[in-house]
């Protein structure tokens, strides 16, 4: 990131608090904006495309991943985001009955994070609600036997590794 350049302030913001450990950053448009001294343009209040994490395609999500940063959730209802780790690794261990995989909370946030998809993302592709797949991924609920087949069938697709070597 060049210094002086205009979201460089949001880039040693985030950086800094990488270097702190910390694995989340969730700030408001007004917090970003104090933090740049300017206001955000009017895209990145009405457009979710404006806080893609495309590299080298623009100077906003080279800060956050110059920094070691992933948006990982936006809300422009809301007017926040949230920061993720760039690199996410999810630890989960694989069960399975008989040749059926037992999918649970973390097993179906390492395959939404495989193919690098936001929760609402994912229940789209499943063809669920979003507070579905919140769920599953609270521990709250279990996929049924059915389901479990279907998100074999989706890793395979989006070859996410489901051996247990």
């Amino acid at each position: 990131m060049k210094p002086g350049s205009k979201y460089s302030p949001l880039f040693e913001y985030l950086r800094d608090r990488k270097r702190d450990g910390a694995e989340e950053v969730a700030l408001t448009f007004s917090q970003i904006e104090k933090l740049l001294g300017r206001a955000l343009p009017e895209g990145a209040r009405v457009d979710k495309g404006w806080w893609s994490n495309r590299e080298g395609g623009s100077s906003q999500s080279e800060a956050w991943l110059e920094a070691g940063y992933k948006v990982r959730n936006i809300s422009v209802t809301h007017k926040n985001v949230t920061f993720g780790p760039k690199v996410f690794t999810p630890q989960y261990t694989i069960r399975r009955d008989g040749d059926t995989v037992l999918f649970d909370a973390n097993l179906i946030k390492a395959l939404r994070m495989h193919m690098d998809m936001t929760q609402t993302e994912f229940a789209e592709y499943m063809g669920v609600r979003q507070q579905t797949v919140s769920e599953w991924e609270t521990g709250m609920y279990e996929p049924t036997r059915a389901t479990c087949k279907h998100l074999m069938f989706v890793a395979e697709k989006a070859t996410f590794s489901l051996d247990t070597e």
